[in-house]
């Protein structure tokens, strides 16, 4: 807050900020993507929200107008958003008395998504309905961040089986050309995604396990273990499902590994949106230092 009054005083504004608040109340489907709790390192503690906020208002360079708060991703329970956003609301209305303007009130997102081996989440008919019931009467401006709901299962990794190496304890890996640098979720978070073959299987295709793995030289270069799947043999082609969040956005060049192209599709139109970058391209990033 006080570097953003000291730029602001440099540019001879009057900033206007929102203040995220902790609520201590922890949600998400990992402890990585959890970020309510009083232990996680984002917003201020209820303890100073108050002080803070009236220090802002007594600023010549800074115009608070709100607060905000975000508890987690991919959370599947409307009970801990309610219990974040009753005690927002109760921040708000203390915030009023001392006679400081609150005008908007962000909610920040986090909506779980069904990454087919959850419980279905809470519709965002079902989150409106509970934000309704905690805000009604509050005459606020609200703001959200539900992006997860938006775009997850409006994605697919595409991805070739290289080989299949079956191990004589049993054991039957997968190998893909997609990684962890592709799609890093469940290296990080041991995110679930569903693995289809793209090609229908036969209707009698008996389905068998496969330790699902990419090609990079990690153990934690591995999809899933165990996965029941169709008979994929190498050349076919399988989709990750529901990788429209943090695909392509968490995805790098580790191991110099190109980025995926990115193709966007609209019915039987598809056009590459973000092109595979050259060896070359990747390369012409690195000069050489002058002195070698």
């Amino acid at each position: 807050m006080a570097r953003l009054a000291s730029i602001a005083a440099e540019k001879g504004v009057r900033a206007r900020i929102a203040i995220r608040v902790n609520p201590d109340v922890g949600a998400g489907g990992h402890a990585k993507i959890s970020t309510g709790a009083s232990s996680n390192k984002f917003g201020v503690s209820f303890s100073e929200a108050e002080r803070l906020y009236a220090s802002a208002a007594n600023s010549p360079h800074l115009d608070p107008i709100g607060v905000a708060c975000h508890i987690g991703s991919q959370i599947t329970d409307l009970a801990p958003m309610e219990t974040a956003f009753r005690k927002m609301r109760g921040l708000v209305e203390r915030l009023r008395a001392e006679g400081l303007s609150v005008r908007r009130l962000d909610l920040g997102g986090g909506l779980g998504v069904p990454y087919f081996d959850q419980p279905t989440p809470p519709s965002p008919a079902a989150f409106a309905a509970m934000v309704e019931g905690v805000t009604e009467g509050l005459d606020i401006d609200l703001a959200f961040e539900p992006g997860r709901v938006i775009v997850a299962n409006a994605g697919v990794l595409l991805s070739r089986a290289i080989h299949v190496h079956q191990r004589p304890e049993g054991v039957r890996f997968l190998v893909l050309d997609a990684a962890m640098n592709d799609l890093i979720r469940p290296a990080m978070y041991e995110a679930f995604h569903d693995i289809r073959p793209v090609t229908q299987p036969a209707a009698d295709a008996a389905p068998l396990d496969y330790d699902v793995v990419g090609p990079i030289c990690e153990t934690g270069d591995t999809f899933a273990r165990a996965r029941a799947m169709p008979p994929v043999k190498a050349g076919d082609l399988v989709a990750f499902m529901s990788a429209g969040a943090y695909g392509a956005s968490m995805a790098s060049e580790y191991n110099a590994r190109p980025l995926v192209p990115e193709v966007l599709v609209k019915g039987d139109r598809f056009e590459v949106v973000r092109p595979r970058p050259s060896y070359d391209d990747m390369l012409a990033r690195e000069p050489m230092a002058g002195w070698l």
